[in-house]
């Protein structure tokens, strides 16, 4: 089975095929499941219940850093997430699975973060927790007892994040917004201190790519993209709130065939620090229909600092 591994070339698993192979000693799954704004919360979900023989990790506690300059969820330090990784069972040789209730990011961070650090043997159960209730998978309750794994981080990958500084006026990147349109147009922020979004930013939810947390097919990915202005000869960078959504977006263009960059601090590193906003609709999503010769030159909407 190593080498089926190996040999996979989607980074998502469906709850038929994870179902066949629960038990595998080589098979580490990982409920990766929050509630924003809640801490503490993910971990009563699993102990409520989990996938059978699932371990734990928690987005503040192991897939973050503290917050502060650097938004509310910055990257974690290696050793850091070295640690939590081993903690969850995670070895250097594991097919990881991670899997939260319906595509709200976590599942999608656990898996960037692996790549991130030079472990590319992991996958995002399609359609989360709820797909594999609604496929007819069991559950399991209470802790379960894990053995420590023996996961090294690597160097961090060159060239798979985005700077604030990077992401002025004059970029060439296409800048992907993965927060739900009212939060992109600033007509509500429940969390941080302002409302808006980056300017020239493209409002592209994460929930549209994946509704119910499920993924459509390459093909059909490639299209939603497309009408966000997402080409293979564009660079893409995806944001969000904080850099967990965002990996959503990251994961959508992965398995369309396209490579997106992550900016970690996403919105509340951008916002803290005193950066251009703008709000209102965004215009990208027609302009890819419309040919170049009649594209607005307006602005996309209201900008301030």
């Amino acid at each position: 089975m190593g080498e089926a591994y190996a040999g996979a070339v989607s980074n998502l698993i469906e709850a038929g095929e994870l179902r066949e192979r629960l038990g595998d000693p080589r098979l580490r799954v990982v409920d990766c499941r929050y509630v924003l704004a809640e801490p503490g919360a993910g971990e009563a979900l699993w102990l409520a219940g989990h996938i059978p023989g699932a371990s734990f990790l928690d987005l503040d506690r192991d897939l973050s850093s503290e917050p502060g300059a650097r938004g509310r969820h910055p990257l974690p330090e290696a050793r850091h997430f070295e640690a939590a990784a081993r903690r969850a069972g995670i070895g250097a040789a594991t097919l990881v699975v991670a899997y939260d209730e319906a595509g709200e990011g976590g599942a999608a961070r656990l898996w960037w973060l692996l790549r991130h650090f030079g472990h590319r043997e992991v996958r995002v159960l399609n359609g989360g927790l709820r797909g594999w209730r609604a496929a007819g998978g069991e559950l399991a309750s209470g802790r379960e007892e894990v053995t420590a794994g023996d996961f090294r981080a690597g160097e961090p990958a060159a060239g798979d994040t985005a700077r604030l500084e990077e992401l002025g006026p004059d970029r060439e990147a296409l800048l992907l917004d993965a927060r739900a349109p009212e939060r992109f147009r600033g007509e509500v922020e429940p969390i941080d201190a302002v409302a808006g979004h980056i300017p020239g930013a493209v409002n592209l939810p994460s929930a549209e790519l994946a509704p119910e947390g499920r993924l459509p097919d390459p093909r059909e990915l490639r299209d939603r993209l497309a009408t966000a202005g997402a080409m293979p000869e564009r660079e893409l960078v995806a944001y969000c709130g904080s850099g967990v959504a965002a990996c959503n977006v990251v994961l959508a263009a992965a398995e369309a065939g396209l490579d997106a960059r992550l900016y970690p601090g996403s919105w509340s590193e951008w916002s803290r620090r005193g950066q251009p906003v703008e709000t209102g609709p965004s215009e990208a999503r027609h302009e890819v229909t419309r040919s170049t010769s009649s594209r607005s030159s307006g602005p996309a909407g209201r900008r301030s600092r």
